[in-house]
C-alpha cells in the first residue's frame, strides 16, 4: 500500500484542528499518490448546517485562472494561436494602446505603447493592466476601472464579454505591454481571446478541452438547480472580530453569468 495510514491519521488530526477551532465550518481533502486516492470530509458545509460531503461543491475563484491557461495552450498546441502573436486581430479593442506616464497620472498623460499586446503577455499577466493594488480611489485609473466595472472583487461582473473588452480598450494602459506584473485582468482578457478563436462561448471551450476529457462533471461558471444541494456556503473573516461571516450561500451562483 502506497499510502501511509499513520500520515492519513496524522493530516486528518491537522485539518480537524481547522474545523475544531472554527477557522472553517468544514472542508474537503483529497491525496493522490501512485494510482492510489484517498478522499474525505470533515465538519460541515455550512455553520450549523448539513455535513460536508466528499463530492461538495466548491468555488474555485481564481484557480480559473490556471484552468483557462491550460485550455490557451491546447489552441497554441494546435497553432490556432501563437504565443508571440499580438491579440489585435482578434482584440481590435486593445490595438494601438495609449501607456499611462506613471501609475498615478491623470487618464489624458499618456505615450505609445512600445509594442502591442501578445498571448504571452496575457498568460503572465503582463499586457500593462490589472488589479491596482492600492486603497479604493488611489489612483485615477484604479477609480475608472471601478466605474467601468472592470475592477476585480467577489462575484465578477455581469458584464457581456465584448462590452467589458470595449470598456477596457477606452482606458490606458497603466505599464508597457511586458514591462510588469498586474494581478487578474489577463486571464479575463484570455477569456475572451479564446471564445473570439473557437466561435463558442469560454465556458464550452473549457468544458470541451478540459472539463470533458477530465471528467470534471460539476465544474463550471453556474452550479444548476439540482446540484445546489452540494455547494457549500462561502464565508469571509471579520477583521475585527475574527469571526466568520457569511459570504455567499447559494444565491450568486445559481444562474448562468451573463
Amino acid at each position: 500500500m502506497n499510502l501511509s495510514v499513520e500520515r492519513l491519521a496524522r493530516m486528518r488530526e491537522a485539518l480537524a484542528g481547522h474545523v475544531g477551532s472554527g477557522e472553517v465550518p468544514g472542508l474537503v481533502a483529497v491525496v493522490a499518490r501512485r494510482g492510489q486516492v484517498h478522499a474525505e470530509a470533515l465538519g460541515a458545509a455550512e455553520i450549523g448546517g448539513p455535513p460536508m460531503r466528499r463530492d461538495s461543491i466548491f468555488r474555485i475563484a481564481s484557480v480559473t485562472k490556471q484552468i483557462t491557461a491550460a485550455a490557451a495552450m491546447t489552441l497554441v498546441e494546435e497553432c490556432r494561436l501563437r504565443l508571440d502573436d499580438p491579440v489585435d486581430d482578434l482584440l481590435p479593442e486593445l490595438a494601438g494602446r495609449r501607456v499611462l506616464s506613471r501609475p498615478d497620472a491623470p487618464l489624458d498623460d499618456t505615450v505609445p505603447a512600445h509594442r502591442a499586446i501578445t498571448l504571452r503577455d496575457l498568460l503572465t499577466f503582463r499586457l500593462g493592466i490589472g488589479a491596482v493594488m492600492a486603497p479604493p480611489g488611489a489612483t485615477p485609473i484604479q477609480r475608472a476601472m471601478d466605474e467601468a466595472g472592470l475592477s476585480p472583487g467577489p462575484g465578477g461582473h455581469s458584464t457581456e464579454p465584448d462590452e467589458w473588452i470595449k470598456r477596457l480598450g477606452e482606458l490606458p494602459l497603466v505599464h508597457q505591454p511586458g514591462d510588469r506584473w498586474m494581478y487578474d485582468t489577463g486571464s479575463d482578457v484570455l477569456g475572451v481571446l479564446m471564445a473570439r478563436a473557437t466561435g463558442k462561448p469560454l465556458e464550452e471551450v473549457l468544458r470541451e478541452r478540459l472539463f470533458g476529457p477530465l471528467g470534471m462533471t460539476d465544474t463550471g461558471f453556474h452550479v444548476p438547480a439540482g446540484k445546489l444541494d452540494r455547494l457549500a456556503a462561502a464565508y469571509r473573516t471579520d477583521p475585527a472580530t475574527g469571526d466568520l461571516t457569511l459570504a455567499d450561500d447559494r444565491g450568486r451562483w445559481a444562474r448562468p453569468p451573463a
